[in-house]
């Protein structure tokens, strides 16, 4: 039938008929101009901003604010005298918003209330019998405040009760999302009992009332879910003649095997004695937000690619069920407002004989002109009618923007609904895609199932990484290439923004220049990541072999042994035993280190499949030993997986960096945490091996077997390439003597260390000049601001929270709410039902959400859980829960007190665990005051749409991990670098998964044998490095001067491609994870007394590059044209001994990073003296490579690494809104 051109020819001139009788019916004024104003090219952001923007928020300022916003894009289409209103109330908003704000409120509902009717009983039923008036049916659907805990979903449900139990409605559509909160796939057959208990009194009634109800699904997440459910209910044999229907979603490859499947299932249940069921035929809507979803996990796109491929399936759709031998027991609703299709429908079912099986479905105040004449060929048509409270009129933005973006889309058929009639050409448009999509329904190799087939039981670990071209390192030609970066730069719109007063010019003595001290104010172009790197998908639990798969790792959680014989075989009892360790991996790691770093990246990518390989093991382990729920451990694996990939692409660069040589360390002690007991120990472990160190790795006690279980899979990776084990040692010793002999050992070159700041102390404290870099606590704060999307902010405040109870150096211990936010009774509301909804329990329950705390609360935590300060109160109080000896004391729900205090414990202190605080804040700088009054800098979040507030945030907030408008956890591998400022950080401050973090985990000596530029002059560096340059050349034999002046060069080449860069190089388009660099506020040089003056003259012209505030300290004086030089730019110098600066380090106010210059040995004892003078404090990172002519490495000491993600769309639709600020 797909390809019978008669009916083909004939469902054409039905449609052309139908568009013809449409354009003569009387059309809604209100639907007249909404189409006529998104036709507009400024009409679609004009209307979704003014509905998202205007509509949404609370605050009437801050819907003042986006009325001033989106009025410049009033569309042309709208009367002069509307226009102009609209420009006027944007233009008055902000200073009176209480009478505009209303006005233009009203004013929209009148463009789009025929969309929807309203939900008040006193309201509704006048509006269903004028709907009715007209002949149509209708399908309602209510709609309200989104679903983040029990309590809505409940309200929810009794709504949707009240209107089955109307006597003036017949017809309901139900989802299940609607009615059950914190649904998890891993849990779905507890998923299906909950929601069948819960539907059950509801089909009763219909039962007996006559109602039709249709179970409707948005997410492909759903699909299995809805049909479980569906056939469930209907099974009950108290509705065995209950006529009752669900929706497929053509846009999924999988709806025709899902339409097969329903239609066997109904044709037994017919045979039986059972009534006929509906399946509601639709595109589908949602395709915006399966992107983000795909996107974000990296997942296939659930639905089809193409539109034409989703219009194909739908015909295949029709072509299956409108066939007699099946409408016996499946009814057919035909939703949608392709007029071909209809007609198609229409006559297919007529050509078999099957017209009083088919039902034709349209949307409330679409096309209504269409809808009047489909409706006088085939009788009633089914209007489906969402039905909302005046008074939660916001909660119907996101179905609004999805029929704004039907009407819009020139893919859609709606988009020309009004004009089809006049121009000839946009029905001709239509009526070709139509054929197209009836030809490629005829294709068989359009693929029918589904897309995404992932299989965690036997699917092998796909390839990590791919193969790329060797990185080319730039050492010749250094001048020509800035130059020619300095000639380019005003070709990148945006790219050019001093961080503070700088030279104002981009030539200088006739020739171009690149500034220094210049960051760009906008994201660059040019990014590229890690070369061959992709992520590593988690797993989907949309799909019904990884929940089997993740079925069996819950039955093995309680009995569990993973790892018990390896961490036993690990155990090192004494000194000698452990002495032997640290000899045996020395010297392994020696001949490791001497391997090129391309063949150490190969090993690690056998790594990685190890890891992938072990996926369910890891999972097992980390819920057994450490209460990971599953969903949690998933993605860590899927985090360990990626670690290796990205160090095994990123470890190729140290052995390109022009003007510098990598040394790795022999030896590094690796000590993690038990909080994320499978990513950071491999992450660690992997980037040391990385770097070319022997590493000895020394878990926590809490997670000794996860430990073990990664050791295997590294190991695995090592006999693969036929890498002795040598270079890799567990080892379980006792946190007391033999664990400080370790940490102390001379032999030891570095420790990677994550846990608390006062462990860093400790660990100083036994070897104050120990190489350390940690990422330590966290005590970190969500801002909400009065334009934010409240319910987002709220779902996004409670799982950063309490994801793992708390237990995450990332997690929100802190909510400052902005002026209204915090009055506002429906954001307290929608935190105490997301909060007290969590499911609180063991790791083997599917079910469980949150687990256990590592051990029984005492301390502050305890005291976090138990006391408030005065003025505090509980909004949720946390309470203890019993799962049985074996957790006592470690289950308590989720605390949310309020009325935290600036400077009180509860602001200033981490607790970790599942408490959260909220502060209220008059304004943002006030918020950002707050946000900052911590010890520490680790992760930070902000939620509003004003691109202004986003600007102020980003300029002052103090954090290495800034969020914008999402969680503030879950940082992904080269996505989210990860690592913090201020106490959150010891040591270099490179971050974890990002591009500098293996450039700290070894020495760097100079280069030899760089090749002598002809000249010797300075052209492309701009009057501050150029000014000292000449200063110092007097000086300077020529060798050195054409050293430093090669340093400079670089420096400037360093700055074009990575640090003076925002950069996004994973590109996801609804998730813009930004780079960058920020200055130093204190770095303090020191030459000891046998620095070269190259060598210093070299460190200062790198930190004059980067802007950082930084000063000099010599033993001698500088020539005095140099110190004048440096004078002028506000650069301090000190002449001072040894002991006087060691004093001087030693008192208040000292810098938190200082960069040592001399020679090996001098440096060294320097460094030793200044850590006994300093007690080895973690505050203080010192930089005691030698100096290199390499920018890339000389810039690092003046700068701090930021990330920043900002969600980019809006119900999945492209939003640009942070790209004025970035």
């Amino acid at each position: 039938m797909l390809e019978d051109t008669d009916l083909i020819e004939g469902a054409v001139a039905l449609a052309q008929r139908w568009v013809h009788e449409a354009a003569d019916a009387d059309a809604d004024p209100a639907a007249a101009r909404l189409a006529g104003v998104l036709q507009d090219a400024n009409g679609l952001p004009f209307t979704i901003g003014f509905v998202d923007g205007v509509m949404r928020p609370e605050s009437l300022a801050a819907a003042a604010s986006n009325l001033q916003r989106v009025a410049p894009l009033v569309p042309d289409f709208l009367p002069w005298y509307l226009r102009g209103a609209v420009r006027l109330g944007g233009a008055v908003a902000p200073v009176l918003p209480s009478p505009v704000v209303p006005i233009a409120r009203r004013a929209l509902r009148d463009m789009v209330g025929h969309l929807v009717i309203d939900a008040r009983p006193a309201k509704l039923g006048p509006a269903i019998s004028k709907l009715r008036a007209s002949g149509a049916k209708l399908n309602l659907n209510l709609l309200g405040e989104a679903v983040l805990g029990e309590g809505e979903a409940l309200r929810r449900l009794e709504g949707i009760h009240d209107l089955i139990r109307r006597p003036d409605v017949d017809y309901v559509s139900v989802k299940v999302s609607a009615i059950a909160s914190h649904i998890s796939m891993w849990a779905f057959d507890d998923v299906v009992d909950k929601v069948v208990d819960r539907l059950m009194p509801l089909y009763l009634s219909a039962a007996s009332d006559g109602t039709f109800i249709n179970l409707d699904m948005e997410e492909y997440r759903d699909l299995d879910l809805t049909i479980a459910v569906f056939t469930r209910i209907l099974e009950d044999p108290r509705l065995t003649r209950l006529d009752a229907g669900i929706v497929l979603q053509a846009y999924l490859a999988d709806a025709l095997p899902a339409l097969q499947q329903l239609t066997a299932w109904a044709r037994q249940r017919v045979a039986a004695g059972g009534a006929r069921i509906k399946v509601r035929l639709v595109k589908g809507a949602n395709l915006a937000m399966e992107r983000v979803d795909a996107v974000m996990h990296d997942w296939p796109l659930a639905t089809y690619g193409a539109k034409v491929d989703s219009d194909a399936n739908y015909l295949r759709c029709l072509d299956f069920a409108l066939d007699p031998a099946r409408t016996d027991a499946v009814r057919l609703g035909v939703a949608g407002h392709n007029l071909f299709d209809i007609a198609f429908a229409w006559l297919l079912a007529q050509r078999r004989g099957v017209t009083a099986a088919v039902e034709f479905e349209m949307l409330l105040g679409m096309a209504q002109g269409q809808v009047e004449a489909v409706a006088r060929e085939v009788g009633h048509v089914l209007l489906y009618v969402p039905v909302v409270r005046p008074d939660e009129f916001d909660v119907a933005i996101s179905y609004l923007v999805r029929r704004l973006e039907e009407n819009a889309s020139s893919e859609n058929f709606l988009s020309a609904a009004f004009e089809l009639a006049d121009d000839p050409s946009l029905f001709e448009r239509e009526r070709a895609r139509f054929a197209a999509s009836l030809e490629r329904a005829a294709d068989p190799a359009l693929a029918t199932g589904p897309n995404r087939v992932q299989d965690r039981r036997t699917a092998p670990a796909p390839e990590i990484l791919r193969r790329s071209a060797p990185i080319a390192a730039a050492e010749d030609g250094l001048t020509d290439v800035v130059l020619g970066i300095a000639r380019s730069s005003s070709s990148d719109p945006g790219d050019t923004t001093p961080i503070a007063p700088g030279a104002g010019h981009v030539v200088f003595g006739g020739d171009s220049f690149v500034e220094t001290a210049v960051f760009a104010s906008r994201e660059t172009s040019r990014a590229t990541g890690a070369p061959g790197f992709t992520n590593a998908a988690d797993t989907d639990p949309a799909l019904a072999a990884n929940r089997a798969w993740g079925r069996d790792i819950l039955d093995r959680i309680e009995t569990s042994s993973a790892g018990d014989a390896t961490i036993s075989a690990a155990l090192v009892g004494d000194a000698d035993e452990l002495e032997a360790v640290i000899a045996r991996v020395r010297a392994a790691g020696a001949t490791w280190g001497a391997r090129p770093a391309g063949e150490r990246g190969e090993v690690l990518q056998a790594a990685a499949r190890m890891l992938e390989l072990r996926r369910a093991e890891l999972i097992e382990v980390a819920a057994s030993e450490t209460g990971k729920v599953l969903a949690e451990a998933d993605v860590e694996v899927s985090e360990a997986v990626d670690f290796a990939a990205y160090y095994a692409a990123t470890a190729r660069e140290l052995d390109s960096v022009s003007g510098a040589v990598f040394v790795p360390s022999q030896l590094t002690v690796v000590t993690p945490p038990w909080n994320f007991p499978i990513a950071i120990p491999a992450g660690g472990v992997l980037a040391a091996l990385a770097a070319g160190s022997g590493v000895v790795f020394k878990p926590a006690p809490q997670a000794r077997r996860c430990a073990a279980v990664v050791a295997e899979a590294l190991w695995a990776a090592l006999d693969e390439a036929g890498v002795p084990r040598d270079v890799l040692a567990l080892v379980d010793i006792d946190e007391g003597s033999l664990g400080r002999r370790l940490v102390s050992h001379p032999d030891v070159d570095r420790v990677i260390l994550t846990g608390s700041w006062e462990t860093a102390q400790l660990f100083r404290s036994w070897r104050p000049e120990l190489p350390l870099l940690a990422e330590t606590s966290g005590k970190n704060a969500m801002i909400v601001m009065p334009s934010a999307d409240l319910d987002l902010a709220a779902s996004d405040l409670i799982k950063s929270a309490f994801g793992h109870a708390g237990q995450k150096c990332s997690a929100a211990s802190l909510a400052i709410l902005v002026g209204p936010v915090g009055r506002s009774q429906r954001f307290a509301r929608q935190l105490v039902d997301a909060a007290a909804s969590l499911r609180v329990g063991p790791p083997s329950d599917a079910l469980s959400e949150v687990g256990p705390v590592i051990e029984p609360p005492h301390g502050k935590l305890a005291w976090a859980l138990t006391t408030l300060d005065d003025g505090e109160k509980w909004l949720v109080e946390p309470r203890p829960l019993d799962f049985g000896p074996e957790y006592r004391d470690r289950f308590w729900s989720p605390g949310i007190r309020t009325g935290v205090e600036p400077g009180s414990r509860f602001h200033r202190e981490e607790f970790f665990g599942p408490v959260l605080g909220v502060m209220h804040a008059t304004s943002l700088a006030q918020a950002i005051e707050l946000q900052n009054a911590v010890a520490y800098g680790l992760t930070a979040g902000l939620y509003t749409q004003n691109p202004d507030d986003l600007a102020q945030w980003l300029d002052t907030v103090q954090a290495g991990n800034l969020y914008v408008n999402r969680g503030i956890t879950g940082a992904i591998v080269q996505r989210q670098p990860f690592g913090g400022w201020k106490r959150s950080s010891v040591g270099a401050g490179t971050k974890a998964g990002g591009p500098n973090y293996l450039i700290g985990l070894g020495s760097w000596r100079p280069s030899a044998g760089a090749t002598t530029s002809a000249t010797l002059h300075l052209r492309g560096l701009d009057s501050r490095i150029t000014d000292l340059v000449e200063a110092a050349q007097p000086s300077l034999d020529y060798e050195s001067f054409e050293w430093l002046r090669r340093g400079a060069l670089a420096d400037a080449i360093a700055w074009d491609r990575e640090f003076g860069q925002v950069k996004d190089v994973s590109r996801l388009g609804v998730e813009r994870n930004l780079f960058r660099y920020r200055p130093m506020p204190g770095v303090a040089l020191r030459a000891a007394g046998d620095a070269s003056w190259r060598a210093l003259l070299r460190v200062v012209v790198a930190g004059i590059r980067s802007g950082a505030d930084f000063d000099v300290s010599a033993p001698v004086g500088l020539p005095p044209t140099v110190r004048r030089v440096l004078s002028d730019q506000g650069i301090a110098v000190w002449v001072e001994t040894e002991q006087q600066w060691l004093e001087r380090m030693s008192g208040a106010g000292r810098p938190s990073r200082v960069r040592l210059v001399g020679t090996s040995e001098s440096v060294a004892a320097a460094h030793r003296a200044l850590a006994e003078a300093v007690a080895g404090d973690p505050d203080l990172a010192v930089y005691d490579n030698e100096v290199t002519t390499a920018g890339r490495i000389e810039l690092l000491p003046f700068l701090h690494e930021q990330s920043i993600t900002i969600t980019a769309h809006r119900f999945g639709n492209p939003d640009a809104w942070s790209e004025t600020v970035i």
